[in-house]
């Protein structure tokens, strides 16, 4: 057998680290990790990944307030009575489930946005093969052997895993807290994801020595994966140094909540110095077919524990990383492998369906809501699902070129495909909304964005001619949107799509000493 194929159809080595109880996994080096740990050491950024295992109902998640004659129609025996629904700032037409204060405070203190309606075209209601989508960044009737961000410039890095660690980059790339190794990371030729066990043979590594097999083909195999059992206890080395350089500050952590303890670890080894871009944390519990509320009070059951759950920790790890002074630095997302369906079923819960929300936390997120409450037909049958407003790697695109400011085309590379870099991000992208001269007042964003056929954007001129064109990623004017003379003081255009394509476009405005740039992103 091959060595590829023996290591894809191989479970990663997997010992028993543990940091506070919890088992450690750690990601070996790819080269796209690679490339994320270069941008991390130069901006310091790490992403957080929040898997919610199981399927979350969105709907009593993020509350449709002004669908709520739909909703009653169609899950009266699941939905969270309009008077408990948690208001959001800046918005009386959607809430947050009555369990996520936390969050609640977060989103107002514009810490919060959330995409609505993330799912694909074709939905897939498997567990494995909708978690398979997710974790590889493909199409719903296309099978990838590897993730999505474990796939990047396997050619420009060859003859992994030999020379990692490195004096470069000593670090584990991504760590997952708990137990398992998910498939997010898989590279083009061997399983990147490695389970930490101990570190008896450390100096084996730091000698490259290796104990020695039969010179059998057998043998040979064993000999790697020799190797790459020591690698992760060079990282093992790595991550208990980092834990012993930090402590927790937070007083906020829960107790009995698996995704708090998980994510009072990645604190603490982000603050411990850890190069690391990536962590994956997860909470599982939410295929939640029946029973998913309390029958007497909606607002309690096993979805309300789940919903606390998730905020109360997500609320005590960016408490912890302010006091650690780490929250400028992090980001952290939720992704679920599908929502739920809008009608609920007769056992008090809700079957598998298509679309539901990912909230991204940070100081650096656009706050509010990207997109609008999902459309509901009043009277919904057992087969409704969620309409798709935004497809999940447009989600994914934002990450890699506003958070980790990938540059654009690789993206492109990564994702197998162009999509809409989703407004997600504050002033991170790497082609930055500009005030050359002025302050931000003098092209403000286009809303919505994105949009599919109008959007309307104010500017102010300080009097004389206004020039408003459009450009494409390539840097292509594709439209002149005024060119003419404007008097002093602020104005409005709406911009009609006409026959642009999908995709990035940059709209920009010269009035005199003034020049801005903002950029927009046009869906079907």
């Amino acid at each position: 057998m091959k060595r590829r194929d023996f290591l894809k159809a191989t479970p990663a080595a997997s010992l028993a680290f543990m940091i506070n109880g919890l088992p450690i996994s750690t990601y070996a080096s790819h080269p796209l990790l690679e490339a994320l740990a270069k941008q991390t050491a130069v901006t310091g950024r790490v992403l957080v990944m929040i898997q919610l295992n199981g399927g979350n109902d969105g709907l009593n998640m993020v509350i449709p307030i002004d669908k709520y004659s739909e909703l009653s129609n169609a899950r009266s025996n699941v939905m969270i009575p309009q008077n408990k629904v948690l208001s959001l700032a800046n918005t009386n037409l959607t809430g947050l489930h009555p369990s996520m204060t936390g969050i609640k405070d977060l989103y107002a203190n514009n810490m919060v946005n959330i995409t609505q309606a993330v799912s694909y075209p074709n939905p897939n209601f498997s567990h494995f093969r909708a978690t398979d989508i997710w974790f590889s960044g493909s199409d719903a009737n296309q099978y990838v052997n590897t993730g999505w961000i474990g796939r990047y410039l396997d050619h420009e890095y060859p003859g992994y895993p030999n020379g990692y660690p490195s004096s470069g980059m000593p670090d584990p790339l991504a760590i997952q807290i708990g137990s398992g190794v998910s498939m997010v990371l898989q590279g083009d030729n061997v399983n990147m994801g490695m389970a930490i066990s101990n570190i008896n043979s450390f100096y084996n590594i730091v000698n490259s020595y290796v104990d020695p097999a039969p010179a059998t083909p057998a043998g040979h195999e064993l000999t790697f994966i020799r190797y790459i059992v020591q690698q992760t206890e060079t990282y093992n080395k790595v991550i208990k140094d980092a834990a012993a350089k930090a402590t927790n500050l937070s007083s906020l952590y829960p107790t009995n909540n698996s995704l708090a303890d998980q994510l009072k670890i990645v604190a603490r080894l982000i603050a411990g110095g850890l190069k690391t871009p990536i962590y994956i944390v997860s909470l599982g519990g939410f295929d939640t077919h029946s029973d998913q509320v309390d029958a007497s009070d909606h607002t309690i059951g096993s979805h309300a524990t789940l919903m606390q759950k998730l905020s109360e920790a997500v609320y005590a790890f960016f408490d912890d990383a302010k006091l650690l002074d780490i929250q400028s630095r992090v980001a952290a997302m939720t992704m679920s492998e599908f929502g739920r369906r809008i009608k609920s079923n007769a056992s008090g819960g809700t079957d598998h369906g298509s679309a539901a929300p990912v909230m991204v936390f940070s100081p650096h997120v656009n706050p509010g809501l990207i997109g609008t409450n999902p459309v509901l037909p009043a009277n919904a049958n057992v087969g409704d699902n969620i309409p798709m407003q935004n497809d999940y790697r447009s989600v994914y695109a934002a990450v890699l070129a506003d958070w980790f400011q990938l540059d654009i085309n690789d993206v492109n590379s990564i994702l197998m495909d162009t999509f809409p870099v989703l407004p997600i991000f504050r002033n991170t992208n790497n082609i930055k909304n500009t005030e050359e001269q002025g302050s931000i007042d003098i092209l403000e964003q286009n809303y919505p964005n994105p949009f599919s056929n109008t959007t309307s954007f104010r500017f102010n001129s300080d009097g004389g001619d206004v020039r408003i064109q459009i450009f494409d990623a390539t840097g292509r004017v594709v439209r002149t949107v005024t060119n003419q003379q404007y008097d002093r003081g602020a104005h409005e255009i709406t911009i009609e799509r006409g026959s642009l394509a999908p995709g990035q476009y940059f709209l920009t405005l010269v009035n005199g000493n003034n020049k801005a740039t903002r950029r927009m992103t046009i869906i079907n």
